[in-house]
């Protein structure tokens, strides 16, 4: 590395190094940021300008995270990162709760329908020898409804799911009853 690519290294900010990620695309839904989907979950910036970057999995096994690891990488490498350190976290595992709002939007307005908040319903079977599974006191049980799932088209809530699996295996296939649209749905995780 040359003296300038050096001094630029070791002035790398870790604001500048989130700004620099949130410009790496998502490869199977190229219009979202890794950053906006919630996988790049911290950014450490050594003293001599190394970098280590933890990203999670929106899923285990998920295909993607070699092509995103190898994205991440590039992307500081061109700006003069020379040791660039990956960590895949696990625990706790990635949730759509850490979509960002703006990736939300950026979805919707790509024709994916963004996650929507599943209501539960816990009026289920309570506790101890009353429950018929012998539930322990305290210990509710019930079911997740389906969810609310609003066309990215017409913004009509009058969908129906057609397939659990989608273009990618984080999205389910809908089609909008009113106007007639298939689209794809962001599966809540």
């Amino acid at each position: 590395m040359n003296a300038a690519a050096a001094a630029n290294a070791s002035a790398v900010t870790t604001g500048q190094v989130w700004a620099w990620l949130a410009e790496v695309a998502d490869p199977e839904i190229p219009v979202i940021s890794v950053v906006d989907l919630g996988i790049v979950r911290d950014v450490a910036v050594a003293d001599d300008g190394a970098c280590t970057v933890t990203i999670t999995p929106t899923y285990s096994g998920c295909p993607a995270m070699q092509v995103i690891a190898d994205a991440v990488t590039d992307a500081l490498r061109e700006r003069g990162v020379a040791k660039v350190e990956l960590r895949t976290q696990l625990s706790p595992a990635w949730t759509t709760d850490w979509m960002s709002e703006e990736g939300k939007a950026k979805l919707k307005g790509y024709g994916i329908a963004p996650p929507a908040q599943q209501v539960i319903d816990i009026s289920g079977l309570r506790g101890g020898a009353a429950g018929s599974a012998g539930l322990a006191a305290g210990v509710r049980r019930g079911a997740i409804a389906a969810p609310r799932v609003v066309c990215p088209h017409c913004g009509s809530s009058h969908t129906q799911n057609t397939s659990q699996f989608g273009s990618t295996p984080c999205k389910a296939l809908y089609k909008c009853l009113d106007c007639r649209e298939p689209f794809d749905y962001f599966k809540c995780h």
